[in-house]
């Protein structure tokens, strides 16, 4: 492996041949306004030993696996994407994990699902949509699937999806601009406000795209006491979740989420292939000319706290540093790790102009 020790991507999707052909079966070519793009292992690879990425921790993003189709198949959709990840893992263990993706319409069937993700293929976690045909995360009838995920200790990767209210709002900007953000930032308050955090303390949460607006309605939620079923303390909830950087780079966002949580828990997501391949490069560079992290907190979001959730992407002598240490590197691995710092230097560099 070219990699020995580099950045840990924890926002990273894949596209399973069986979900590429259900969209298409359903007419459905875009994904939150976003064409669904062209992807295989191969292509995160290539982008991954190009900047620095040791491993990535493969989700699927909207629309999930129910489709209206009735809760077998979405709960078969669910597997077979499950089942191909594990094929995926299998073919690169050190270079991929992945989040299992559940039919969560159907509580029942998606704790099924999740029994098997985890103890039979060994996946490193759960991706959950904020919203699933108009269900928010934090509702009551999850409580089941909440709790067998607070006995396994699992790891929650929470992405956004589209709801019928901003589908529906008479704006032409695409989806993915802003209302992605708010369907993570609804989907964590209502956690919030149904006490899932406390009720359930076991699962580790990770936010999409910095908390979407969470950490700037925080102290709002705090003023609003009356807000939650017991009277939480929402600032103090708001401190418990992960954020990660996808698509949240800039000192602007980075200095919200920072004064809301520690540096310990942030980290690293690139959104490929939905943000493509030249994104990547310039959000790690603007990560690494950063004036919100110092080196050593640079070092805790681009790898560190991810092995704190998934200890076997440990390196055997671990480093502190926010270089990528390489081995049997080819020249032409290397031409192409040096373009794309290049070209992320230099977008940064135009941008901030």
């Amino acid at each position: 492996m070219p990699i020995q020790q580099g950045l840990i991507d924890v926002h990273h999707h894949l596209i399973p041949p069986v979900f590429r052909q259900t969209m298409e079966r359903k007419g459905i070519p875009l994904v939150a306004g976003a064409p669904l793009p062209s992807w295989s292992p191969e292509k995160s690879l290539k982008l991954m030993n190009s900047n620095g990425i040791q491993t990535a921790i493969l989700s699927l993003s909207a629309p999930g696996t129910d489709f209206g189709d009735g809760p077998a198949a979405a709960a078969d959709l669910a597997r077979a994407c499950n089942e191909y990840s594990a094929g995926i893992i299998a073919r690169f263990p050190d270079r991929f994990g992945s989040f299992a993706v559940l039919p969560t319409n159907f509580p029942e069937l998606a704790c099924r699902e999740a029994e098997h993700a985890l103890d039979v293929l060994g996946l490193e976690g759960i991706v959950l949509l904020g919203s699933s045909q108009g269900l928010f995360l934090g509702d009551p009838s999850l409580d089941e699937l909440m709790s067998l995920l607070n006995e396994r200790k699992s790891v929650v990767f929470v992405h956004p999806n589209l709801h019928q209210t901003s589908i529906n709002n008479g704006l032409s900007i695409p989806g993915f601009l802003m209302e992605f953000l708010c369907d993570t930032t609804r989907a964590a308050l209502n956690l919030i406000r149904y006490d899932v955090l406390n009720r359930y303390p076991n699962i580790r949460w990770i936010l999409s795209h910095s908390g979407g607006f969470l950490p700037a309605l925080a102290w709002r939620g705090e003023a609003l006491q009356g807000f939650t079923a017991k009277g939480t303390d929402v600032l103090s909830e708001a401190r418990k979740f992960y954020y990660d950087t996808a698509l949240s780079p800039s000192n602007f966002s980075s200095r919200v989420v920072k004064q809301l949580v520690p540096a310990s828990q942030i980290l690293f997501g690139s959104d490929f292939p939905f943000a493509p391949e030249p994104v990547t490069p310039l959000q790690i560079n603007t990560l690494k000319e950063s004036k919100v992290f110092s080196e050593q907190e640079r070092y805790l979001i681009q790898r560190h706290n991810a092995i704190g959730l998934f200890p076997k992407y440990a390196s055997g002598n671990e480093i502190k540093t926010t270089r990528v240490l390489r081995s049997n590197i080819s020249f032409s691995e290397a031409f192409n790790a040096f373009k794309s710092e290049l070209s992320g230097r230099f977008v940064e560099k135009i941008r901030s102009r």
